[in-house]
């Protein structure tokens, strides 16, 4: 640690939450990010954090500075998110019912997910993983990513994710997480193979450079039909081979028919009325903010959140987040005044 460090943690165990403050500040944003990818809930994750850090703060007596703060403190957090998926298995969480879907393309098992706002992100991109670290964090920041990692068991979860996105040794995970070196080897290695299935490697040098003009062209063109009700205009845009998906909805739908008669549902759903849709970014990836006109008033309400992938000049996935409440993440409104 630093000279400054020191004095900071001296006051620190002194009672000075402000010193407190000045330690685990600089790594609040990434222990968010850490815990979201263990758990896949944005407000979870902050649950999660916020606990991670008071309880550094009554155990900062028990730091020893064997290993640096930011471990001490990761070490904290996953094991609080750990708790927090045992707990969840115990009392498994009901998914809505939705309401006479058209037949899927298949069934899945319903993934708990949310989307993460870009804007949380920002200024993370000086925290470059360790040297052991397997996955750049373009890809490790990825939907996909984060979605194949919710199907892996937690303790492989969290050695992937420790070892392969965060670049500690294994030494290090083995003592994170009171077990063995072997142990850790054994969990990543499984983690890999399952992982691997999910998220094949390769593809990322097809996609558009983010926010470059070729990305935005893309993603202009599929607003501009979508906000038009140009169901035919949407499909054109997609690959032959696009998915589209609801967490935790289990229905998936795959191609330009099983996807354009999903739409169709959808829209007869909403009366044929047409989305506004405001630009943000989710998970490195463009997405929408989607609103429905009110019919008895001049407002649109928030509807969903869509996140898209995309795969050279064409969309490959279309995430919906159907939950009303991400927008607060996103700093989108609730509501506002239509035209």
């Amino acid at each position: 640690m630093s000279e400054l460090s020191e004095r900071s943690l001296s006051r620190a165990r002194a009672g000075d939450e402000s010193a407190f403050r000045e330690l685990v500040e600089p790594y609040r944003r990434e222990l968010h990010l850490h815990c979201y990818r263990m758990l896949g809930s944005l407000q979870d994750a902050e649950d999660i954090v916020q606990e991670t850090l008071l309880a550094a703060w009554r155990g900062l007596g028990g730091f020893e500075k064997r290993a640096s703060l930011r471990s001490w403190l990761y070490t904290i957090a996953t094991n609080r998110c750990l708790n927090a998926l045992r707990d969840r298995k115990r009392r498994p969480r009901e998914v809505p019912t939705m309401a006479q879907p058209p037949k899927p393309t298949r069934m899945a098992e319903p993934t708990w997910l949310d989307p993460y706002p870009d804007r949380l992100l920002e200024g993370l991109a000086d925290t470059a993983p360790g040297p052991e670290a397997r996955y750049e964090t373009s890809e490790s920041v990825g939907l996909a990513f984060a979605a194949g990692l919710q199907h892996l068991p937690p303790r492989q979860r969290a050695v992937l994710v420790l070892r392969e996105v965060l670049g500690f040794h294994s030494s290090e995970v083995a003592e994170m997480l009171e077990t063995t070196e072997a142990s850790v080897k054994s969990a990543l290695q499984r983690a890999r193979a399952m992982l691997d299935q999910r998220v094949p490697a390769g593809g990322r040098e097809r996609v558009p450079l983010p926010r470059s003009a070729r990305e935005r062209e893309l993603v202009g063109r599929f607003a501009a039909a979508v906000q038009q009700g140009d169901t035919a205009g949407v499909i054109s845009l997609l690959t032959d081979d696009a998915w589209l998906t609801m967490p935790p909805q289990p229905y998936e739908y795959q191609g330009p028919v099983a996807i354009a008669g999903f739409i169709a549902r959808e829209r007869d759903d909403r009366s044929d009325a047409n989305l506004r849709l405001v630009a943000t970014r989710a998970n490195g990836q463009p997405a929408f903010g989607c609103y429905l006109p009110d019919p008895q008033a001049p407002i649109v309400r928030a509807y969903g959140i869509m996140v898209l992938g995309l795969s050279e000049d064409h969309v490959s996935a279309i995430t919906w987040f159907g939950e009303r409440s991400l927008f607060a993440f996103f700093g989108l409104p609730r509501t506002y005044t239509g035209s």
